[in-house]
């Protein structure tokens, strides 16, 4: 047997853990844990920015449960005859466990629960954006890694030292194929170390941090697609989802320009105080606090200015004691 028919990766046999009598799946345990590196990353960035601990979670509360029924919605609606064609069970597009979410779903549907709890807080929605985009990056590195306890998302068939074994199963045969959830998660940890640089280096702001993940994303997401046999939409002989990277790479990379046009640089200000921001959205509160220390040295001015004499009062002047101690006529 030659060192080329065993090397490659082996797939799990299962894609449950048990811990003692509670079931895990793979699947969602790498979704956990990518959430807690997002989360976990996200707040020592935002910390950074001059954020206040433990906003990025609270945020997040909101964020994730959305992310995840946009992303299993984006599957369901792009892979419909996986669940409503001849034959299917239509019950199966609600097992997310099984595997199925499509990431640009989950940032859409995401986006408006995070603009949700920004608003609640007070915060511009773009400035949380540019703090979470390494870590979201990091989180789709994890979660990949739930397509190979479910052996699938694999590419074309290969006899190369890294690739995957497929056991046979339902819709899939036997043998070993390119590992396109390793090549996707491996892309994913250079686009997080990418905006970590970028972001230090030409002090990303007002979105554009985010904007560099996404189009860097879309990048890599749009050759690796090309590697993939699963069942895929096409328009025009091309997958669907290569020409929906295609459209949000252009969108992201129409953002970075004209934002870095109109609104150069980074906020000042990322987290008012709470008094601040109540009733107001995100940017009307941070440009307020950016504005609070004029109005308050511009009152501390004010203080120190004499108050008008009221009609009536006597006028009091540094002359005064000097007649009160004048002679009065007559006296000697």
């Amino acid at each position: 047997m030659s060192a080329m028919d065993i090397a490659y990766i082996p797939s799990p046999s299962t894609g449950v853990i048990h811990l003692g009598p509670i079931p895990l799946r793979g699947y969602a345990f790498c979704i956990i844990i990518g959430v807690f590196v997002a989360v976990w990353l996200g707040n020592r960035r935002w910390i950074a920015r001059g954020g206040k601990p433990g906003t990025v979670a609270d945020i997040a509360v909101w964020a994730v449960p959305f992310g995840l029924v946009g992303g299993r919605l984006y599957h369901v609606i792009t892979d419909y005859q996986l669940y409503f064609g001849e034959g299917r069970n239509w019950v199966d597009a609600f097992k997310i466990w099984e595997g199925g979410l499509g990431i640009w779903g989950a940032i859409a549907l995401g986006a408006v629960g995070a603009w949700i709890g920004c608003r609640l807080r007070g915060i511009p929605l773009p400035a949380w954006a540019d703090a979470l985009a390494p870590g979201i990056a990091l989180a789709q590195a994890c979660g990949r890694w739930g397509n190979w306890f479910n052996q699938e998302l694999y590419g074309r068939a290969t006899d190369l030292p890294w690739a995957v074994q497929i056991t046979a199963g339902p819709n899939r045969d036997a043998g070993t194929y390119h590992p396109t959830f390793l090549y996707e998660s491996l892309w994913c940890v250079g686009v997080a170390l990418l905006v970590i640089w970028a972001d230090r280096r030409f002090k990303l702001g007002h979105g554009r941090a985010f904007a560099l993940y996404v189009a860097a994303y879309c990048v890599g997401r749009g050759w690796i697609e090309y590697m993939r046999v699963d069942e895929a939409h096409h328009i025009l002989g091309v997958r669907l989802n290569v020409w929906t990277s295609i459209v949000v790479f252009v969108l992201a990379v129409v953002y970075l320009v004209l934002s870095a046009k109109l609104r150069p640089g980074r906020e000042t200000v990322v987290e008012p105080d709470r008094d601040a921001s109540d009733g107001k959205d995100g940017d009307d509160a941070a440009k307020d606090a950016e504005a609070k220390p004029s109005a308050a040295a511009d009152g501390a001015a004010d203080t120190e200015k004499p108050e008008p004499a009221k009609a009536g009062a006597p006028v009091l002047t540094k002359e005064a004691p000097a007649e009160a101690e004048a002679p009065e006529a007559g006296k000697r």
